[in-house]
């Protein structure tokens, strides 16, 4: 099973941070682990859960007065969560290059953060410290959405875990073997078939029932393959294959069995696949109401 020994969890004081330093101590008593709390220090940084910046990031110095004031209301925020003993961490710069500096220093074996506002991300920049960490970490990055949208209940009982059965989502799928075992969860492992909208041959094969059912078994038979006899001593993951566009049947079962926490893994981030990353993981974190769970090969 993976291990979990440090986590790093960015904060900037906001109830969406408070929101996330939750699922991040419910996880470090899980796995044992250590909480590093990062706090990014900027005056003309305009407050929100995406730490977003107006202004230079180096315009204004802090002193240790409010250095201490800061890392006190850390403090307080971390013991009413529950991780009174977490690391807390304060430095000055640009968010996303801290908390992945951070994140590479401690180093991290997970990250949890907080995402912005009522729909996700503010918006599909690739400026936003969210989504720059999320193409960027090399450890796996949990977002957890704001407490005002939020339909998922620590501590985890439901589990979705989409696989496409790359390596990436193998990886990710052992992660939700662990949580499962950690919080006694059910495991629901999905797999939707997406096709190019408009394909003739798509359109034509999809008339044939018998083929659409053959593609079902097929995958239902590779669901089963890749969870190993082990995990069925103690867990009974339940299987399911879907058709449509990727994300939007990911969020709608999400939905559905009432998800608490979304586990997907994603292929490596360089310049090309970004749209990969932007047409499906990207719209899952921005229309999830459940955390979710990133793991990149």
């Amino acid at each position: 099973m993976r291990e979990i020994r440090k986590i790093l969890c960015p904060m900037d004081l906001s109830d969406v941070s408070r929101h996330a330093i939750g699922h991040a101590a419910l996880l470090a008593r899980w796995y044992n682990a250590r909480i590093t709390a990062l706090h990014v220090w900027n005056p003309a940084v305009i407050s929100s859960t995406d730490f977003a910046f107006v202004g230079s990031p180096s315009a204004v110095a802090f002193d240790g007065g409010e250095m201490k004031e800061i890392s006190r209301q850390l403090g307080r925020c971390l013991a009413a969560s529950g991780a009174a003993d977490a690391e807390i961490l304060v430095q000055s710069g640009r968010p996303a290059n801290q908390i992945l500096e951070c994140a590479a220093a401690v180093p991290a074996d997970l990250i949890v953060m907080g995402t912005h506002g009522a729909g996700g991300f503010e918006h599909l920049v690739l400026g936003s410290v969210a989504e720059k960490v999320l193409r960027k970490a090399t450890c796996p990055v949990m977002t957890v959405p704001p407490r005002a949208r939020a339909t998922s209940r620590l501590p985890f009982r439901r589990i979705l875990c989409p696989v496409d059965f790359s390596e990436p989502s193998v990886a990710a799928l052992e992660f939700a073997f662990s949580l499962a075992q950690e919080g006694d969860a059910e495991l629901t492992i999905l797999h939707v078939f997406e096709w190019a909208e408009g394909d003739p041959l798509v359109t034509r094969a999809f008339s044939v029932p018998e083929y659409v059912q053959q593609l079902e078994r097929d995958a239902m038979k590779k669901l089963d393959e890749i969870v190993p006899e082990g995990i069925r001593n103690w867990c009974r993951p339940a299987t399911r294959v879907a058709h449509g566009k990727a994300y939007r049947e990911i969020l709608g079962i999400a939905t559905e069995d009432n998800a608490d926490v979304i586990v997907m893994g994603v292929h490596g981030r360089n310049a090309f696949d970004l749209m990969l990353f932007g047409s499906t993981t990207n719209h899952v974190v921005r229309g999830a109401t459940c955390p979710v769970l990133t793991l990149r090969q």
